[in-house]
């Protein structure tokens, strides 16, 4: 059951002004008249407008960030993980009671960067010859649930919730048809879906995940419509007053105003209620925490994706592994002649060393991110006799014994080759606690052995999965890291090369 709406702001608006005779025909003229754009003769040629106007960037610049509203590619989210399904939020409302602005406002106050903002005035039905000509004499009711193709927004916000593309028809207000060529939209973290009869239908309602109606002043409202459809899409003021009283009023009272009591949260006052705006964010904020999700690339990934979106984790994994180095205070000068306090790295270098062959292909993160660091490899393979790992190449850089090292490798098992490695750099007289070991995937048992066996060496990783399995292989894992990468066949067996040729 649905909780009752919940008042974002318990301020009542100021009061409406009335007139003492109620003369509303003469108070609403004169009002109109210093509201509304010059209409008559010399007024500026009609101007097409559409829902979603190609010509226009799909993103929402703000004071802090650019924020995409076109939604991202499928498999990925700002961490580089797979996402759950996004977060899909209604907005609804009469028509012009700022529902849109309370959109770009919320989209601005969330500040992530993957956002789909959805119109419903992208989904009107196309028009019969007929309903083209009423439409044309202001006689179309454009406000009724009818004149909405329900089933292409709910397909299109299925798909949208479920990180996949869909495209999106692009509505001409000016000739109210659908333009021929569709706008291409992905899913994202957000979804913010907007429209007059965002509540009017069931299995619409199911698909969002949180109800908002923007609840503005009719006499508002009816300034708003006659100001954007005189200036933007180049009616007259005669149709426009027509349309509202005829189709619109009739609509919001018996179609839209009910709904209200579907929503999560009332914003009274539209986007002029910023507590109710602040309220909404820390919600969806809280929301998102909660659906984070492990990287987890489908097996049905392609090579190119795949390599794409490891390389992604590649970078944030070592950009995070860096800030546990040792840094200390340093003082530089602008180019303005001006002292600026910063930090800098106390140590005397870094060198990155990687566990072949998965191991190697962090090494391009690696240097991308430090300039000058030195790069060692190490091949360990398991004796198919002994069951033991066994050191086969070894490559370092000299005096690597006063560096902090970076150890690489995509996935750790059983941690077996992970500890050789590691007593390997002991061997070379690198400090225990000067040893990072990074990895995209980790097994708990690879966790817990080798920081039971080397309790001062930092241990990095962007996800850990329960257990392993009688092939050594990572449940539920990746598959082989290497083959994936590579491109290579997997061993006949099934199990992952790396996983058993180097038990880590």
């Amino acid at each position: 059951m649905a909780a009752p709406p919940t008042p974002a702001d318990t301020t009542a608006p100021p009061p409406r002004a009335r007139d003492a005779d109620d003369s509303e025909g003469r108070s609403n003229a004169e009002s109109l008249d210093r509201l509304l754009p010059p209409v008559g003769a010399g007024r500026s040629p009609r101007k097409r407008t559409t829902s979603q106007c190609k010509s226009e960037p799909p993103l929402l610049r703000t004071s802090k960030r650019t924020i995409y509203t076109a939604g991202r590619p499928p498999w990925y989210n700002e961490h580089g993980t797979q996402s759950k399904e996004a977060f899909a939020i209604g907005l609804g409302g009469g028509s012009a009671s700022g529902k849109t602005t309370v959109a770009r406002m919320i989209i601005e106050a969330l500040d992530v960067p993957w956002v789909v903002l959805l119109s419903m005035d992208s989904f009107y039905k196309v028009l019969t010859q007929q309903q083209q000509e009423q439409a044309a004499r202001n006689d179309f009711n454009f406000d009724h649930p009818d004149a909405f193709d329900f089933d292409l927004i709910i397909s299109t916000l299925k798909k949208l919730k479920q990180g996949k593309s869909v495209k999106v028809p692009v509505y001409d207000f000016t000739t109210h048809s659908r333009k021929k060529d569709w706008k291409t939209l992905y899913g994202a973290n957000v979804i913010i879906f907007e429209g007059i009869m965002a509540f009017a239908d069931k299995t619409l309602l199911e698909l969002l995940d949180m109800k908002i109606f923007v609840d503005t002043d009719s006499d508002i409202r009816l300034v708003r419509r006659l100001r954007r459809d005189i200036g933007e899409r180049g009616r007259d003021i005669e149709g426009v007053i027509k349309q509202y009283n005829k189709f619109v009023k009739p609509a919001f009272d018996q179609y839209i105003q009910p709904t209200m009591r579907l929503a999560d949260i009332v914003v009274p006052r539209g986007s002029g209620n910023t507590v109710a705006i602040d309220l909404i964010v820390q919600h969806v904020h809280s929301q998102l925490e909660e659906r984070k999700l492990r990287w987890d690339l489908d097996k049905e990934t392609s090579r190119d994706e795949f390599i794409f979106y490891s390389k992604r984790l590649m970078r944030l994994l070592i950009e995070h592994a860096l800030s546990f180095l040792p840094f200390q205070d340093c003082v530089v000068q602008t180019p303005q002649g001006q002292d600026y306090a910063g930090k800098c790295y106390a140590g005397k270098q870094i060198t990155g060393v990687s566990i072949l062959r998965a191991g190697e292909t962090m090494e391009p993160a690696l240097r991308a991110v430090c300039k000058d660091v030195r790069i060692g490899t190490i091949l360990i393979q398991t004796n198919p006799l002994t069951g033991e790992p066994e050191l086969h190449y070894l490559r370092l850089p000299k005096d690597i014994s006063d560096d902090h090292v970076i150890l690489m490798d995509c996935t750790v098992s059983t941690g077996a080759a992970a500890m050789m490695a590691v007593r390997v750099l002991l061997d070379h007289d690198v400090p225990e606690d000067k040893i990072f070991l990074l990895s995209l995937l980790m097994a708990e048992m690879g966790v817990h052995s080798v920081a039971y066996a080397f309790p001062s060496v930092r241990i990095i990783t962007t996800a850990v999965d329960k257990r392993v399995n009688d092939l050594f292989r990572i449940i539920p894992g990746i598959g082989n890291f290497g083959d994936r990468y590579f491109g290579t066949d997997a061993v006949p067996d099934g199990s992952d090369e790396e996983e058993v040729a180097s038990m880590g």
